[in-house]
C-alpha cells in the first residue's frame, strides 16, 4: 500500500482591523490641544467648553494646554504600534468646523479644523459619521468637516454632501483585498430626522428602522457596490447611551445583515460604555463599543457604568471568507482628556462585567497573560 501522507492544515490569510466607539474629541478635548475653538457653548448649565476642563482637573488633577495633536491617545499609540492593525476605524462623533451656525438641540461638539490633525497622528484610516453629533453646528460645519477629513487623506462615510454620497462606503484597500465600510444611523440614538441627506441637502445616511426590511436594503446596497472577495464592516450608530439592554431590533438587524449580505462585522455604537459582543455564524457583532475619547470626567450620576474605561478591538479576520479568526480587547482609561494603561483590578473589573453581559449570546471574556481581554466563541472553551 502506499504511505498515507497527511497534507498540513491550511494556515488562514488573516487581516487585523482596529475598531472603537465614540471618538468625542470636540469641547472640553478641543480646548487643551494647540488650536481650540472659540469655548463658547450653549448648554443648560455650562456656558464655556473650558468649564469641562475645569471638572475634569478638579477630579483628576490638572490638564497641560496647547498640546500636540497626539497628546489626546496617549497609551493607545503604543497599542497600536503593537498590535500592528491593517486598518484603523473609529466613530469620529464631533463636527470639525469653526462655524457658529448651531444646532438648537442643547449639546453642540466642535473642534477645530486644526486640531483635527490628532486623526493623522493615530494613522486613522476611516472615520464612520452616521451620528447624532457631526451636524452640531449646522449643514456648514458638516461640510467643512468632509473638506477636513479629505485633507488629511481619512475616509468618510456615513455622511456627505447629498444623499448618494452619504450612502457610498469607504474603501480601505488591504493588499490585493479591499475592506468596504458602510456608515448608518437610528433615531433611536438621538439623530434628528431633519438630518438625513437628501438628493440637494448634506446629511447623514438614515436608517427609517431597525428591522429586516432596512437589513434588506442595506444588503442591496453592498450588492451594488461590492464586488467578490470584499469584506464589509456595516457600522450603525444606535440607540441610548446607558445600560445593558440589547433590544430586540438590534439583533434582528445585525443577524440580518449577516444572513442576506455576509457581513464580517456589525460595528455598534453610541452607549457611552461597552454593551455585550455576539459571534454569529462566525461573524462579530458588537452591539455597542463605548466612548473611547471623552471629556466626561468630573461629570456624576453615572459613575457605576465606569464610562472611564474605553476599549480597543483588535479584529482578526479570515481573509478568504470574512468569518472571525480572533478578537481582543485592549482596556484604557480616560485620565485627563487623554489614554492611560488602566489599573489591574479596573481591568478585572471591566472584563467581569463584560462577560457577564455576554454570556446572553453563549460568548466569554477572559483575561490573558498580557492584560488582554481575549472574546472567545460560544462551543471554543478557554
Amino acid at each position: 500500500m502506499p504511505e498515507e501522507r497527511h497534507l498540513p492544515a491550511r494556515q488562514p490569510k488573516l487581516v487585523r482591523l482596529f475598531l472603537c466607539g465614540d471618538v468625542m474629541c470636540g469641547r472640553g478635548i478641543d480646548q487643551v490641544l494647540a488650536h481650540p475653538c472659540s469655548p463658547e457653548i450653549y448648554e443648560r448649565y455650562l456656558r464655556s467648553a473650558e468649564d469641562y476642563v475645569l471638572l475634569a482637573e478638579r477630579s483628576n488633577g490638572p490638564i497641560p494646554r496647547r498640546n500636540g495633536p497626539s497628546y489626546v491617545w496617549g497609551a493607545a499609540l503604543g497599542q497600536l504600534e503593537r498590535m500592528q492593525p491593517d486598518a484603523r476605524i473609529i466613530n469620529l462623533e464631533t463636527a470639525v468646523t469653526r462655524s457658529n451656525d448651531r444646532e438648537n438641540k442643547g449639546i453642540n461638539y466642535r473642534m477645530s479644523p486644526e486640531n483635527a490633525e490628532c486623526l493623522a497622528a493615530a494613522g486613522i484610516d476611516c472615520c464612520v459619521l452616521a451620528n447624532n453629533h457631526v451636524l452640531d453646528w449646522g449643514r456648514a460645519g458638516l461640510l467643512e468637516t468632509l473638506t477636513t477629513l479629505q485633507k488629511l487623506n481619512v475616509k468618510a462615510t456615513g455622511a456627505g454632501r447629498n444623499d448618494h454620497e452619504a450612502r457610498a462606503p469607504a474603501a480601505v484597500m488591504l493588499g490585493e483585498a479591499r475592506l468596504l465600510i458602510f456608515s448608518f444611523g437610528s433615531t433611536s440614538s438621538g439623530i434628528p430626522l431633519e438630518w438625513a441627506a437628501t438628493s440637494d441637502a448634506p446629511g447623514v445616511n438614515l436608517l427609517p428602522d431597525l428591522s429586516e426590511t432596512s437589513a434588506s436594503d442595506i444588503a442591496d446596497q453592498i450588492m451594488a457596490r461590492g464586488r467578490p472577495g470584499d469584506l464589509v464592516v456595516v457600522s450603525i450608530h444606535w440607540g441610548s447611551n446607558w445600560g445593558y439592554h440589547i433590544p430586540h431590533e438590534q439583533q434582528i438587524l445585525a443577524r440580518a445583515l449577516i444572513d442576506k449580505a455576509g457581513v464580517s462585522i456589525v460595528h455598534g455604537h453610541s452607549s457611552h460604555h461597552p454593551r455585550a459582543i455576539e459571534i454569529y455564524r462566525d461573524r462579530l457583532i458588537l452591539y455597542g463599543c463605548g466612548d473611547f475619547l471623552n471629556d466626561y470626567e468630573g461629570i456624576v450620576g453615572y459613575e457605576r457604568y465606569r464610562d472611564d474605561l474605553a476599549l480597543m478591538y483588535f479584529v482578526d479576520l479570515d481573509l478568504t471568507s470574512g468569518s472571525l479568526h480572533a478578537l481582543k480587547l485592549v482596556p484604557l482609561q480616560i485620565k485627563n482628556f487623554r489614554l492611560s494603561i488602566p489599573t489591574w483590578r479596573d481591568i478585572e473589573w471591566i472584563q467581569q462585567t463584560l462577560d457577564g453581559k455576554c454570556q446572553q449570546f453563549g460568548t466569554r471574556v477572559v483575561l490573558d497573560s498580557e492584560r488582554q481581554l481575549v472574546v472567545i466563541a460560544p462551543g471554543a472553551g478557554a
